[in-house]
């Protein structure tokens, strides 16, 4: 098949739906597939995650990839996208994220090549976000099918939007390390949190729980791996609570195996996820992970008393607290938990992800106008 990706960027310092992007391209690509990948990038941008050396690259230089998108520079993006489909007439187009699967169903109107959309995030972040919400509604008149991460995603969206709906999850790779989670005599031991530094994180309510604990636990630091609009309020934080010593932010990471390598537990404080890849990432280097109990995404992969804790109760806080303050006085505990993480996540092996892929594009491909297997 031919097969035209399309994202927003992946020159930036990357999250979950970018890796993920650039890694089904790839695994399609080596199945002898014909895979470009469109994004807005200037020419010759290095991507922030590497793609396969088989993959084309379609970088169309508009805008300023980092900033929010104005309506003229949409327009001109839908006309860019139309004008490059056509020249590539690609089986099927794949659109990840809403914010480049809607202007870009939107350029292939009257083509009559088929796009699924693939969405990365709960309903919950649309929540509030009416415009976003407004054009999401589109996405069954514009595409095949709309793929997200669960079933459980699945239904926290509108009935209209679910009836389009098809479960393909993330591939997760096992790592061939794992992390040491007893941890050295010699060094601090890390407790880490991955992602964006966005509200959805939530790694303000990490910060403050850890803080309630550090004293308890001198020998241990709390390492933030990640990029956002909320550093700088991270930052003030972690100075009033008088953490700078203890607290690490150093940004976003290419080479984010080694941080969870060198990890002995692992945070995910989010409110909500829709997935949560570096959850599964964590899982997959034997690190138990301390979540929330009604996060979903998180609540999928973590079994609690399994691979990890779930925290739960009105104080969210004192109940992170509690769950990191339990795993963090037991290596015995923590090895436990680790060691049953990576098998946890054989659902979700990369050859079964491609197949789910494979098959899903061969359908529409084929003239299935929905797509949807299940």
């Amino acid at each position: 098949m031919r097969l035209l990706f399309a994202i927003k960027s992946l020159a930036l310092a990357g999250g979950g739906a970018e890796r993920v992007a650039s890694e089904v391209a790839g695994m399609l690509a080596r199945r002898g597939n014909a895979v470009m990948m469109l994004t807005f990038d200037r020419l010759g941008y290095p991507p922030f995650y590497p793609l396969d050396p088989a993959i084309e690259r379609i970088a169309l230089g508009i805008g300023d990839v980092a900033r929010r998108t104005g309506k003229a520079e949409a327009l001109r993006r839908i006309g860019a996208m139309r004008r490059a489909a056509l020249r590539a007439r690609p089986d099927v187009a794949i659109g990840f994220m809403h914010s480049t699967y809607i202007p870009l169903g939107i350029s292939l109107l009257g083509t009559g090549l088929p796009l699924v959309a693939s969405e990365h995030i709960s309903y919950d972040h649309y929540r509030g976000r009416p415009l976003q919400a407004g054009l999401l509604r589109l996405a069954p008149w514009l595409a095949q099918t709309i793929t997200v991460l669960s079933e459980a995603v699945q239904a926290g969206f509108p009935a209209a939007l679910r009836r389009s709906m098809t479960v393909v999850p993330n591939p997760v790779a096992l790592p061939g390390a794992r992390a040491d989670v007893a941890g050295s005599e010699r060094g601090p031991r890390i407790l880490l949190a991955v992602g964006r530094l966005e509200p959805q994180k939530d790694h303000a309510i990490l910060v403050e729980a850890f803080a309630r604990i550090a004293g308890d636990f001198p020998d241990w630091r709390l390492r933030i791996v990640g990029e956002g609009a909320l550093r700088p309020a991270l930052e003030a934080q972690v100075l009033r609570l008088g953490l700078e010593a203890k607290v690490e932010l150093p940004g976003a990471v290419a080479d984010i195996g080694r941080e969870y390598a060198a990890a002995q537990l692992f945070a995910m404080p989010s409110a909500y996820e829709s997935f949560g890849l570096t959850t599964a990432e964590a899982l997959g280097h034997g690190l138990p992970v301390v979540g929330f109990a009604d996060c979903p995404g998180t609540n999928e992969l973590v079994r609690g008393g399994v691979n990890g804790l779930l925290a739960a109760g009105q104080d969210r806080t004192t109940a992170l607290a509690e769950a990191l303050s339990r795993l963090m006085a037991s290596p015995r505990l923590r090895q436990e938990l680790g060691a049953r993480g990576p098998a946890s996540l054989e659902p979700f092996a990369p050859e079964k992800i491609a197949d789910l892929w494979e098959a899903l594009l061969s359908r529409i491909a084929a003239g299935d106008r929905r797509g949807r297997g299940g």
